[in-house]
């Protein structure tokens, strides 16, 4: 069966991070997704160019000539969504701002991706999720001693791409009763903002305190953290219940009457060190299998190595094997239209021919359009 995007058309505009992110997300759930790349595009970040970059055909245009820019403006007519992911104005300056794709277009959603927002006194500024999520209070509170960036799932994917992905699929959801497309206008900062609304709610209700590892969720809690074990191995402990924790203890084998109350602050530091030292006696292959069925909400603490191969990741299929590689496969899940991983990442111009022959033109004006470095093929 066909994904549940079937039959959308996506434009991709060549970006990094949280727009291809949100492409590949559409890709699989069946979109079909045309990656805009420059003409003899050069190598992104580290030479990851197709990070993912898995789902989508790739047509290479030079959209500073005006050639390209109004085979650009032929695509448009034919999609339902664009993603862009440029600073503040340069769409616009390059004529596929949303004013002019809505006079093309009045059916399409223009997807804008940014870190600071389409305004205000940052807006130009560069950034990275780092810078993102430190603005709007997410950073502070993750660390020990120093705040400790937790790779870039908070701002470029949680707050950037998912926001995009829902953004998208709302506003199709509206074109069906109006008829019309909208911009959605997506803030790294504003995202990561809104993934923090349950701190900012515990805080403002007195029951969280702006100081790093001091929490209930941020690794202060003796019962919500993550331990050593014997082998080097971690396990994370994640059993705030009252019944969660009892059954902790237990299989620990340590006398909850020899312990402070569980919520007594005051005493998590006498926990801890009575947990600690029960982890650290043994290997984590140890406290697994002590562990395993159990509600006590204790797990290994797995490497990217160990993870696919672990037995529930393995019978839920939770990664697949891309080109020899371990690759996570696409979540969410649907019992009627399954999203599909598809194993090609399309290198830059590889599916020109083919997208430009979609939209009317003929072999000889390809060749032509080529030619003149208008478009650009991927190299043989």
């Amino acid at each position: 069966m066909p994904g549940p995007m079937s039959g959308i058309r996506v434009l991709e505009l060549n970006a990094i991070g949280p727009v291809p992110f949100c492409g590949m997300l559409l890709a699989d759930m069946g979109a079909d997704v045309i990656r805009i790349d420059r003409v003899q595009r050069a190598s992104t970040l580290m030479g990851l160019v197709d990070v993912c970059g898995r789902g989508r055909r790739s047509i290479a245009l030079d959209l500073k000539d005006p050639t390209g820019l109004d085979l650009m403006h032929r695509l448009v007519s034919t999609a339902d969504v664009l993603l862009e992911g440029f600073r503040p104005g340069v769409a616009e300056r390059l004529g596929i701002g949303p004013d002019v794709i809505a006079e093309l277009n009045p059916r399409l959603v223009y997807g804008r991706m940014t870190g600071w927002g389409q305004e205000g006194p940052m807006a130009q500024m560069a950034g990275h999720d780092i810078n993102y999520i430190g603005m709007v209070g997410a950073l502070h509170t993750i660390g020990v001693e120093a705040p400790v960036p937790p790779l870039n799932l908070v701002g470029d994917y949680g707050g950037g791409a998912l926001y995009l992905a829902v953004g998208i699929l709302a506003a199709l959801n509206e074109r069906t009763t109006s008829g019309r497309g909208q911009v959605v206008d997506v803030a790294m900062t504003d995202g990561a903002a809104s993934l923090m609304t349950p701190t900012y709610q515990l805080a403002g209700a007195g029951l969280w305190v702006d100081e790093r590892n001091s929490n209930l969720l941020d690794g202060a809690a003796p019962f919500y953290r993550v331990y050593e074990t014997a082998d080097g191995g971690s396990v994370a402990v994640g059993a705030l219940e009252p019944n969660f924790y009892d059954e902790l203890l237990r299989l620990l084998d340590i006398d909850p009457a020899e312990l402070p109350p569980q919520m007594s602050r005051a005493g998590w530091h006498l926990i801890e060190e009575r947990i600690g030292a029960a982890f650290i006696a043994e290997s984590r292959q140890h406290w697994e299998a002590v562990f395993s069925g159990s509600d006590a909400c204790v797990t290994p603490v797995l490497t990217l190595a160990e993870a696919p191969h672990h037995p529930h990741n393995q019978a839920r299929m939770t990664f697949m094997n891309i080109a020899g590689h371990p690759e996570p496969a696409p979540a969410p899940r649907f019992s009627r239209t399954p999203s599909i991983l598809q194993e090609q990442s399309a290198r830059s111009g590889a599916d020109t021919v083919e997208v430009l022959t979609e939209v009317g033109l003929d072999a000889a004006e390809i060749e032509r359009l080529c030619e003149a470095g208008v478009a650009g093929v991927a190299e043989a």
